[in-house]
């Protein structure tokens, strides 16, 4: 018997899923995804209240409020909220960037109504106990300790420290530092939170199998009756964090005995309305290091063996972003890994091959559907192009525009791109630190 092989045709285009928007009441933006299918609704809410408007002294209060919002409320007690979300199947969770606050909910569509309850009452009017606050406090001081102990984490910091000016919030870690986070106290949280945690310019997105109108009545009767107590209190600014003009230099963070070396190397990169679109920078970050087979580990991981895996990407804020490399290689051969490393790099600006073109168009463009089958996700980039000033459907406009994308314009955006190396190295300094410095690369400091 023969069989006729069907054809393999191009996939269809694919485009991000519309939302059906509305406003509630005290004014904050609704936008619901209907999925069908997904039976545990996501849930995100988004409160623009910048890293910008914490006290320089008390950097880190606002992941402390995050975490602290559900440890109690005035009308329920730490345990008993537990209790109720474990109940009923609700899970919540806040968090910061330099943005904004999110609060994610996930629940069963049936349990929508309740999970919304709980999360208005932590919104509104957290205890703030000052035995809880003290546990987080305490536990983000031990996550600091892990945070400078673990080689990847220590060059992220320090990286950041080098390449931002010393007055620019993006130079500090988003949850604060030792000192500052040891001196937060539940006064602190109460104060911060008055200030800051209010649903003015607020947006609630809601992804799942749900009924919109329904969505709408439940999230009027619970979120849409929060108010701002006093907006007059806020004090978020939004300054623009400036690369410092001495950051094109190596840092060399001192670990005797390291047997390998974290790489961590960036300059300045584009925002999401960069001239000429966005398009070119996630194909970018594919071709350069998205991949076993992109330019960087087919070197320096398959060719010389010298590291499991690097990875670049272009990391966009609200104003400007960074490009970065990131990964470790063995410690005997990290001055020859970092000289390959850059090689690759600056070499790039000859251009890229149609083959790396049409593999990074592929890629980005034919796993999408996947990358956001479910209402999390779907959630979860709705909210973050949402703190960014987007919506959703410029996820559709630049996967279409990746479509176009040709090696010429891949060449101009890199070349575009390229500009002086911020390098952080953290590993054994008296071992390495001269043979990186033999290459002529930049000034070397070594910090402990």
């Amino acid at each position: 018997m023969t069989v006729t092989r069907p054809d393999v045709v191009p996939p269809q285009p694919w485009a991000f899923p519309e939302p059906r928007r509305h406003r509630l009441s005290n004014g904050m933006d609704v936008l619901i995804y209907p999925l069908p299918g997904q039976y545990v609704t996501s849930t995100r809410i988004a409160l623009p209240s910048l890293l910008a408007g914490e006290p320089q002294d008390r950097e880190g209060v606002a992941s402390i409020v995050s975490r602290t919002m559900d440890e109690g409320t005035a009308s329920h007690t730490a345990e008993e909220l537990a209790e109720l979300f474990e109940r009923n199947g609700i899970g919540l969770g806040a968090g910061v960037t330099e943005q904004g606050m999110v609060v994610e909910l996930e629940a069963t569509t049936g349990r929508f109504g309740q999970a919304l309850e709980l999360a208005t009452e932590c919104l509104r009017e957290p205890a703030f106990d000052e035995a809880e606050v003290g546990r987080h406090v305490r536990q983000r001081l031990s996550e600091i300790e892990h945070e400078r102990a673990s080689a990847a984490s220590r060059a992220a910091i320090e990286w950041a420290r080098t390449f931002y000016t010393p007055q620019s919030r993006a130079s500090r870690p988003t949850a604060g530092s030792l000192e500052t986070v040891g001196a937060i106290t539940s006064a602190d949280c109460a104060a911060y939170h008055a200030a800051h945690v209010r649903p003015d310019g607020g947006a609630v997105i809601v992804a799942g199998d749900v009924d919109e109108a329904a969505v709408v009545a439940d999230l009027e009767r619970t979120i849409g009756a929060w108010r701002s107590e006093n907006p007059s209190a806020a004090t978020d600014l939004d300054p623009r964090d400036e690369r410092d003009p001495g950051s094109g230099r190596i840092v060399f963070v001192d670990r005797p005995g390291s047997v390998q070396t974290e790489m961590y190397v960036g300059t300045l990169g584009p925002d999401r309305r960069v001239d000429g679109g966005w398009a070119p920078y996630p194909a970018l970050s594919f071709a350069l290091g998205g991949s076993p087979g992109a330019r960087v580990d087919a070197l320096l991981r398959e060719d010389k063996g010298y590291t499991y895996g690097m990875r670049t990407t272009f990391r966009p804020r609200r104003r400007d972003g960074v490009f970065v490399a990131a990964g470790s290689v063995r410690g005997d051969v990290t001055a020859e890994s970092y000289d390959l490393l850059l090689g690759v790099l600056e070499g790039a600006a000859d251009g890229f091959t149609d083959d790396e073109t049409r593999s990074a168009i592929d890629y980005i463009g034919k796993t999408a559907p996947a990358r956001y089958a479910t209402a999390d996700v779907v959630a979860d980039e709705a909210v973050r192009l949402r703190l960014d000033g987007l919506g959703t459907d410029f996820v559709t406009g630049y996967l279409q525009e990746v479509q176009a994308l040709t090696p010429e314009r891949l060449g101009e955006a890199w070349r575009a791109t390229l500009g002086s190396w911020t390098t952080v190295l953290v590993g054994d300094a008296s071992e390495h630190a001269d043979a990186v410095r033999a290459l002529g690369r930049g000034e070397v400091t070594v910090v402990d």
